[in-house]
């Protein structure tokens, strides 16, 4: 990259900025220390303005919103803004923005990063689909061998991807800032809180029904995705609306004072799809730096931070009754919750972004 001025980076996503925590520190982190960066997403009907950051913005207007046409429209659009873009490096966030991106970079002779922020050929909604799963496994391959610089979120994932393409990734996990001063809020009501898209797979389902067995709490799901509807309707059927709140999406500062007040959160996977297995979740951390316990599955990655930190309630299988008995434990005993809780603080100060940061910045300098 050439040093006579700041090297332009130029990122995309699919979603449409409002909530995207791991971009807005990733651009931030880099825009405050020498590089020019922009970021695109899209523009939805229901899109909030965005404040103003260190780094650009754009948001694409798209004819369709979800499916086959909504990925073709989006990538036709960012092809064409990629191409004609003034950047030295393409950073493309996931499969679903690294064929625009590859093929401008190969177009303009510039270098091509690769964010994986997710297993995505091995998404449950992916994996379950055999077409669907193909065409991904397709683009991956691709991915992994026509960048020129990788990272992602866990040792887990960065395990896979050198098996299973020989490729090295750093690993650049998205905890949240440390925060100078933890204002902690109390709730009238105790409730336990989940964050983060409405997704197939992120034990939802489990979540609400183990509700039937649990008293003295609610449960507040703060979000929206694909299955919201789902769930919607699950909580009347269920007849849980008095114990179970569909809350929508928050921006992530009024979510963070939120998840403070919460009694506990939880982070929840399904056993399908190698995701799911070796993820890192995004709240796993924001739970931490909030300072509350959380339920969190038994997989390698949350057992391997837990056996250091202690900071959740592990559970072996995500189902209705595993759900509760872990709840109820938080409950019954106040010694272990408050243990968990006192553990975050800890966790928090050796576990967060001005440390992670470095980390890549490293790996842009050296490009």
């Amino acid at each position: 990259m050439s040093q006579s001025s700041k090297p332009k980076l130029l990122f995309a996503v699919t979603n449409d900025l409002s909530y995207d925590q791991r971009m807005d520190r990733i651009c931030s982190a880099l825009s405050e220390n020498e590089f020019d960066c922009t970021i695109i997403g899209r523009k939805k009907s229901n899109s909030k303005d965005l404040s103003v950051k260190s780094y650009k913005t754009r948001r694409i207007n798209l004819r369709f919103q979800k499916g086959k046409l909504f990925y073709l429209e989006y990538n036709f659009k960012l092809f064409w803004i990629a191409l004609f873009s003034r950047c030295d490096v393409y950073c493309a966030i996931d499969l679903d923005t690294c064929i625009p991106f590859f093929l401008a970079a190969k177009l303009r002779g510039k270098t091509l990063t690769y964010d994986a922020h997710e297993y995505f050929s091995e998404l449950e909604e992916v994996v379950d689909r055999p077409l669907v799963h193909f065409i991904w496994q397709k683009v991956e391959a691709l991915a992994m061998r026509t960048a020129d610089a990788y990272y992602t979120i866990s040792e887990g994932y960065a395990s896979l991807f050198h098996s299973r393409y020989n490729q090295t990734f750093k690993i650049v996990r998205n905890v949240p800032r440390l925060s100078v001063e933890q204002i902690v809020q109390t709730s009238e009501t105790p409730f336990i809180i989940y964050q983060g898209a409405l997704n197939v797979g992120r034990g939802l389902e489990e979540s609400v029904l183990a509700m039937h067995h649990i008293s003295g709490l609610q449960l507040r799901i703060y979000g929206e995705g694909p299955i919201s509807g789902k769930l919607e309707k699950l909580i009347q059927n269920e007849k849980l609306d008095e114990k179970v709140s569909l809350m929508g999406s928050l921006l992530p500062t009024e979510l963070r004072a939120i998840t403070t007040q919460a009694f506990a959160g939880l982070t929840l996977f399904s056993e399908t799809g190698l995701h799911h297995q070796y993820s890192l979740a995004n709240r796993f951390f924001d739970y931490l730096h909030a300072g509350i316990p959380q339920i969190a599955m038994n997989y390698s990655e949350y057992k391997a931070f837990n056996e250091k930190y202690s900071i959740a309630l592990l559970i072996d299988e995500l189902s209705e009754d595993e759900l509760a008995k872990g709840i109820s434990e938080l409950q019954s005993n106040p010694e272990l919750a408050s243990q968990l809780k006192n553990n975050c603080s800890l966790a928090a100060r050796e576990n967060n972004w001005q440390i992670e940061s470095q980390k890549l910045l490293e790996i842009y300098l050296n490009l």
